[in-house]
Formats: structure tokens, C-alpha cells, sequence
């Protein structure tokens, strides 16, 4: 069954990605993700692995880059404007097709921001962040608990696709502590035939980088990541619905908002309206399709967001405006909780009787 354990949300991270073997960590402090690399830095020389603690995010990134092209098992972790010094690396590093885990543990912003959580960076994570035609796989846990198996999960899909995968978690979740099963985890076949790891007695020398002056090659590379876009596309989309078979409303929210939207439609269904609730995990991919079959049968959508509004444009674009959508947002660091929702909430399903 697994080790059952009390463990704070930016710990299990860590332990998590220990269990599923990873072999170098390079990061750099910053809150609210700091007892990352302070878990990392006690745990990995005890179990022969690389812990280095880098000058700057910037540097983090392109060691992370490094790593992975030799064919490691390698992480860093961030938090917001850490991850934005860090984008031009995470190009380098979907256009190499290198595998590797990135997280990013919220933070409320722009600029320097607040250390308290957020959900401000979706555009960030999904929408590429750096420059080019590049996606990352992004998953959102809302428990400690999905912490740890995303984290496997992350491990796994950046070896299966040769990509980067980012967790990202806001602050709150980083910061909570529950209960958390870390089941055995099983290490899949790695072939690591294309890493820099010497040149072959027999064979070409491998050659790692984005670099590719010539636009028809360039073209060839980018046409190759669409391919395995599309493939991720079809087979990793990760959802969760809640009393969707009745509802006439659907709250739709990721990570920490997904958590307050539960309680927000357990005490609307007490009010007596139908609504339900969906859970995006894979945020990229983004569970498109099942919000357009939603769109057919339900009244509205209502989207519960820590930011200006971000995740609500996917929202509608896979609507296509068959249903109403509906948005509450707080930003900057504060929460809203499931009372404060309901109150905004309840008009709204009042409108589409």
C-alpha cells in the first residue's frame, strides 16, 4: 500500500521526487518554495544524488538543461518570477527534447509581488512562457496527496515524451500539511541512447541543441514538436467532475480554487441548485473536449480563479458560447472562501432558471 505520512506540501514534493529516483536537483531559494531545496540539500548527499544550489535562477535552468542532456533524472523547483528568469531555458529545453521536472510553487504578482499564493502564472505555464511554438505538460495538484503522485506522474511523462513537465501548485499548497500515501513507485524502461553522455566506440557523436540556422531545418524541428503535441493531446488530458450528471451550473477551477469551489458546491446543492463541479489537472493539456460536452447539456460555467481571469479564456473557447460563463477571481495574495463564492455564485444560477 505505500508509507503513510504527515508532510507539508513543498516536503512531499521532495520526498516524492527522491522515490521516483530523481538524480539531481539544481535550484535556487525563494519563497514560498524554499523548503524544497532545504529538504533536497539533508536528503540528497545521504542517498549518493546532486544537490547544488545555483547563484541565480538563470544558472538553475541551464545546469537543469545540462543534466538532462546527459541523460539524468533531474528537477529544479521556483516560485513565480523565479520561473520567469528561467523561460528562456525551458525553450532551450522543448526544443532540445530533453526530459526534465519543473515546478512552480505560486506566488501573487507581477513584478516582486507578495509571497502569499496565487494562480497568476497559468498564462505563463501554458501558453509557452518563452518564446517559440512550444508547450510543457502542466499539471495542477489540489492536495498534499496529489502533490505526490503528480510528482511520479511529472517523472514519468517527461521520460515517456522527452519534454519538460511543470508542476504547478500555489503557495497555500506548498505550505499545508495532510496526510500523504507514497505508494511504491515502479521505474519504467529509460532509454537514454540520444544523452551526451561520451561519444560511442561506434557511432556518431550525439549532438544536443536548439540551434538550427537553417529555416527548413528549423521548420523540420518544429513540425516534429507539433507531432508529439498532438499525441500528448490524446492521450494525456487529466480531469476530475464532481455531481456533473444533473448540474445546470458547473464550477470549474484548478488546484487550491478547486479545493474552496468543492465546499462552494456542496452548500449551493444544500440551497437547492444543481450545481457540479470539474477539476482540470493537466492544465496543458487543457480538457477542452470535456468542457464541450459540459457545454451541450449544462446552463453555465462558472470559473474560480486566484488571478485576473486566465483559465476562463480556455473555458470559452472550448464552450464556443453554447453555455453562459460566469467568473469570481480574487488576486494578489488573497483567498476567497467557499462563503464568499457561494454569495457570488448564487445570482448567477438565479439568472439561468
Amino acid at each position: 500500500m505505500g508509507e503513510t505520512l504527515l508532510m507539508k506540501g513543498n516536503e512531499t514534493l521532495a520526498e516524492a521526487a527522491l522515490r521516483a529516483g530523481c538524480e539531481a536537483y539544481f535550484g535556487y531559494p525563494i519563497t514560498p518554495q524554499s523548503e524544497v531545496p532545504e529538504y533536497l540539500s539533508e536528503e540528497m548527499p545521504k542517498r549518493g544524488r546532486i544537490f547544488l544550489q545555483a547563484e541565480s535562477e538563470v544558472a538553475s535552468i541551464n545546469m537543469l538543461y545540462g543534466a538532462a542532456g546527459a541523460g539524468f533524472k533531474a528537477m529544479t523547483t521556483s516560485s513565480s518570477p523565479g520561473i520567469s528568469l528561467m523561460l528562456e531555458g525551458i525553450s532551450y529545453i522543448a526544443a532540445a527534447e530533453l526530459p526534465c521536472v519543473i515546478a512552480n510553487v505560486t506566488r501573487g504578482g507581477p513584478g516582486l509581488g507578495t509571497i502569499q499564493p496565487s494562480q497568476g502564472d497559468y498564462f505563463q505555464a501554458v501558453k509557452g512562457g518563452g518564446h517559440g511554438d512550444y508547450h510543457m505538460i502542466v499539471l495542477a495538484p489540489s492536495t498534499v496527496q496529489e502533490i505526490a503522485d503528480l510528482t511520479y506522474d511529472a517523472f514519468d511523462l517527461c521520460w515517456k515524451y522527452r519534454t519538460p513537465v511543470m508542476i504547478m501548485m500555489d503557495g497555500a499548497l506548498g505550505q499545508m500539511m495532510e496526510k500523504v500515501t507514497f505508494k511504491e513507485y515502479k521505474e519504467p524502461v529509460r532509454d537514454i541512447s540520444w544523452a551526451t553522455r561520451g561519444k560511442p566506440a561506434n557511432g556518431d557523436r550525439r549532438v544536443i541543441t536548439s540551434l538550427h540556422i537553417q529555416p527548413e531545418e528549423m521548420e523540420r524541428v518544429n513540425n516534429k514538436l507539433q507531432a508529439k503535441y498532438t499525441e500528448i493531446k490524446k492521450n494525456e488530458v487529466r480531469y476530475e467532475t464532481q455531481n456533473c450528471d444533473d448540474a445546470d451550473v458547473v464550477i470549474v477551477g484548478f488546484g487550491l480554487s478547486a479545493r474552496i469551489g468543492t465546499k462552494a458546491m456542496q452548500m449551493m446543492r444544500e440551497k437547492g441548485y444543481k450545481v457540479g463541479l470539474m477539476k482540470p489537472i493537466s492544465l496543458w493539456p487543457f480538457p477542452e473536449k470535456a468542457i464541450e460536452d459540459l457545454s451541450r447539456r449544462v446552463k453555465g460555467f462558472y470559473v474560480l480563479e486566484l488571478n485576473a481571469g486566465q483559465m476562463i479564456e480556455d473555458v470559452r473557447l472550448a464552450n464556443e458560447g453554447r453555455a453562459k460563463v460566469g467568473k469570481y477571481n480574487r488576486y494578489g495574495g488573497m483567498i476567497y472562501s467557499p462563503d464568499e463564492v457561494v454569495e457570488h455564485l448564487e445570482p448567477f444560477c438565479k439568472e439561468l432558471k
